[in-house]
């Protein structure tokens, strides 16, 4: 700062003026007049003070007042050019109203070096293309004339795309190479954001300008085809000869045509015209009359469904059933479009991980037939399977004309994918929805709401997947064949295993057949004491961790080798490679893999004390093995049931106990607080069939008499002792082969079931089928010494 000079201040509410600036002030208020009067007796010298938000700025302008006078509109106003930067000092007293101040003139640095000079030539163009976009071509000539950095810079102040607060920054920085940075940063992203900004401009006009001769041209080409005699290749004629050709059933044909008729009646500009041309187009894309023909060697056949899967010879034997049957009514002329056809409708039930939903795959290609999912997980809209009016906006045909539009056939595999878990609410009941199309005996004349004229299902092989059969309505069910999968024993495990998850694990991992062999017998170990279910899942999981492991260990094996190949080369050119490394998985090593087994069998374990059962039990997930513990103690006589168990369950535990009174074989029992206990308790559980079991356990408690460790049981009891029959005794057997149990007491009256068990399940269990609880006590309860009785006195 190298002058100090006493003047006036005239504040400056929206603008800041940088120095070369020139420029007019309305003097409308008393503080700018006072300041310009009193420039007049100052040599025409003002201080121009930007006053933002009503505080001055600590740096203004020294300017000249050049004229004083009156705007065209009469105000009154003065001309002045802003000269110098200069920071505020303290008050003086002046002449006149106004506010006088020190004025401290502020030098410009770095205005001659070579960054400055740079940085010019790299902002004149940058100002210079932002001028020729508003062809300002005497500014342009004005910026090329100067020379001076710090001029270059406060023409900035002239800047609309620049707000006030950057023109303070400006305003305040003495150092010509700092402006100069600044601007040519705020230049350069005001630049981009125009081009961004005219590029849209220039998208959007295009559009428009393409869109208005679209419009034109085809209103002169529907001008010129109408003096011609002639309609549009779209239009209704073209509907109508495509309707025509097709290969449509009478009704629909006739239906068809109805709505052509509509359209052609009906104006281009109307919403019903595109609602007519959108049916007419789903009805023409459904295959009314593609069919696959279905594959005639039946040993063909049960050779790819032994192949895709194990076991699960109970599908395999219906669909071979199946295709037989259509053979033969084939033969004899019986299979006639239109009617009720041959269509089989199979529900295949079982815990998750069985393959219900590969299976349809699997049938699909030993039949020969197109295969569609149909996903029902959640489905709560009545519309995803019957269709929407054609009223609504939006409407589209239901999940079942879709599946055979994509199908391209109508003979397809549709897989009905977890059909027990279709929900229902406001928008009505997809389950019910389903009654039509899953009844061989209707289906043929199935009635989408969205098409509204008759599709014929019958030929359709329609595969329903559930977990349970419980949340199904029973209507449903009704329709449906049931086919349970109700698990796989070891051996199953161990076959699918090597022949299908091994395979494709190994794959995944990236690695050869050659790198890793897991034998029968580390697969064995793995389903046995790595995993507890009834299908395959988490075994495919524990196989894809040990090939995780082992392509890990194969890296570090082939880095190794590398390297000594690489010393071996450098020494001599003719090394061998290294040998290639086969990783084999066995027993002995397979604790490496997966940590120590998660399951052993705890039976003996926990029925080591009298008082404890082992039951058998159904969930959602496959059978599984089910412990009842029962104790007594001194206290108020009563019963104390803990473990989240149903009504239902309760109500056994009270019949068990009135039973044991009734036979005096309750001891003590009567005189005693008993809990009964089941545990797992965070889990719900309900039904009858633990009703044997809860006897057993306490009768095991009055007696002092363990039960035998290695005895599972299922059944229902009544108050007379009788053993009533259960459901799902296959997949409670294989949860005790599972477990280890060697001896099995089940209902006499579900003896039949055993047919369905797996010969090696049956061979390797002792299975007892009871119709009474006091047989059922002789083969569960240990044999013991009278005093050995708990509640002995």
């Amino acid at each position: 700062m190298t002058d100090i000079q006493n003047l006036p201040v005239l504040p400056l509410s929206d603008s800041v003026v940088l120095p070369g600036m020139v420029i007019p002030i309305e003097l409308d208020e008393s503080e700018s007049r006072a300041a310009v009067d009193a420039a007049q007796t100052a040599d025409d010298k003002l201080l121009l003070v930007p006053r933002p938000d009503g505080e001055y700025a600590p740096v203004g302008t020294i300017a000249t007042l050049v004229q004083v006078g009156r705007l065209p509109s009469g105000e009154p106003a003065a001309v002045v050019r802003a000269e110098t930067r200069a920071t505020i000092g303290s008050g003086v007293i002046g002449p006149g109203a106004a506010l006088w101040v020190e004025a401290h003139a502020i030098d410009e640095v770095n205005a001659d070096t070579a960054r400055a000079t740079e940085l010019v030539a790299e902002y004149r163009p940058l100002v210079t293309s932002i001028l020729q976009q508003r062809n300002a071509w005497q500014v342009i000539d004005s910026i090329q004339k100067l020379s001076d950095p710090g001029q270059l810079a406060d023409t900035a102040g002239w800047a609309p795309y620049l707000d006030q607060e950057q023109k303070l920054i400006l305003l305040a920085e003495p150092d010509v190479e700092v402006r100069l940075e600044k601007l040519i940063e705020w230049t350069k992203k005001h630049v981009a954001e125009q081009e961004v900004a005219d590029q849209i401009a220039t998208d959007v006009r295009d559009g428009m300008e393409k869109t208005q001769r679209e419009f034109l041209l085809r209103q002169q080409l529907a001008a010129i085809r109408k003096e011609l005699g002639e309609d549009e290749p779209d239009g209704a004629d073209d509907y109508r000869t495509r309707v025509e050709q097709a290969e449509l059933p009478d009704d629909v044909r006739k239906a068809a045509l109805t709505e052509v008729g509509k359209l052609e009646r009906t104006s281009e500009q109307s919403p019903e015209s595109g609602w007519i041309r959108t049916w007419l187009d789903t009805v023409l894309e459904l295959p009314w009359s593609e069919r696959t023909e279905d594959s005639d060697d039946l040993t063909h056949t049960r050779e790819i469904l032994d192949t895709d899967h194990a076991g699960l010879d109970d599908v395999k034997q219906r669909l071979v059933e199946f295709l037989a049957v259509r053979q033969r009514r084939n033969r004899r002329g019986l299979s006639v479009i239109g009617g009720r056809g041959s269509g089989a409708v199979l529900s295949l039930v079982g815990p998750p991980g069985v393959g219900k939903t590969s299976i349809g795959e699997s049938v699909a290609r030993a039949l020969g037939r197109k295969f569609v999912r149909v996903a029902l997980g959640g489905v709560r809209d009545e519309a995803e399977i019957r269709g929407h009016r054609r009223t609504y906006v939006g409407a589209m045909p239901g999940r079942i004309v879709r599946a055979i539009t994509e199908a391209g056939s109508m003979n397809p595999v549709i897989l009905l994918d977890e059909i027990d878990k279709v929900g229902s609410d406001f928008r009505g009941d997809p389950a019910s929805a389903l009654l039509e199309v899953l009844d061989p005996s209707q289906n043929h004349t199935f009635r989408d709401h969205y098409l509204e004229v008759d599709l014929d299902l019958s030929d359709v092989l329609f595969l329903a997947t559930a977990n349970v059969i419980d949340t199904i309505p029973q209507p449903l069910l009704d329709r449906m064949e049931v086919v349970a999968l109700d698990g796989y024993t070891e051996d199953e495990k161990v076959a699918i295993a090597r022949d299908h998850l091994v395979p494709e694990q190994i794959a995944k991992a990236g690695l050869e057949d050659t790198d890793v062999v897991l034998s029968d017998e580390a697969l064995g170990l793995i389903a046995s004491e790595y995993t507890m279910e009834a299908g395959v899942r988490q075994l495919q999981r524990a196989i894809a961790k040990v090939l995780r492991k082992v392509t890990v260990e194969l890296d570090s094996v082939d880095r190794k080798a590398a390297d000594h190949d690489q010393d071996e080369s450098a020494h001599n050119d003719d090394a061998p490679d290294s040998d290639h490394q086969t990783v084999r998985v066995t027993p002995d090593n397979l604790k490496d893999y997966l940590g120590r087994p998660r399951f052993t069998p705890e039976s003996a374990e926990r029925t080591s004390v009298p008082g404890v059962a082992t039951g058998l039990a159904v969930t959602g997930a496959g059978g599984d093995v089910l412990f009842i513990e029962a104790t007594e103690m001194e206290g108020e006589p009563g019963l104390v049931l803990t473990g989240q168990l149903g009504d239902v369950m309760k109500e056994s535990v009270q019949i068990a106990l009135s039973y044991l009174r009734s036979r005096d074989q309750a001891g003590k029992l009567a005189d005693h607080r008993i809990h009964v206990h089941v545990p797992a308790g965070a889990v719900p559980k309900d039904g009858p069939s633990a009703g044997v079991t809860m006897v057993t356990a306490l009768a095991s408690l009055a007696s002092g008499r363990p039960v035998k460790s290695s005895v599972g049981m299922t059944g229902e009891v009544t108050l007379q002792g009788k053993v009533l029959p259960i459901g799902g005794v296959k997949q409670k057997l294989l949860a005790a082969h599972r477990a280890g149990l060697t001896g099995v007491i089940i209902p006499k009256r579900n003896e039949p079931d055993l047919d369905d068990l797996p010969e090696s399940v049956r061979d390797s269990l002792n299975i007892h089928p009871v119709a009474d609880v006091a047989d059922v006590l002789a083969l569960a309860l240990e044999d013991a010494e009278p005093a050995a009785s708990t509640l002995a006195a």
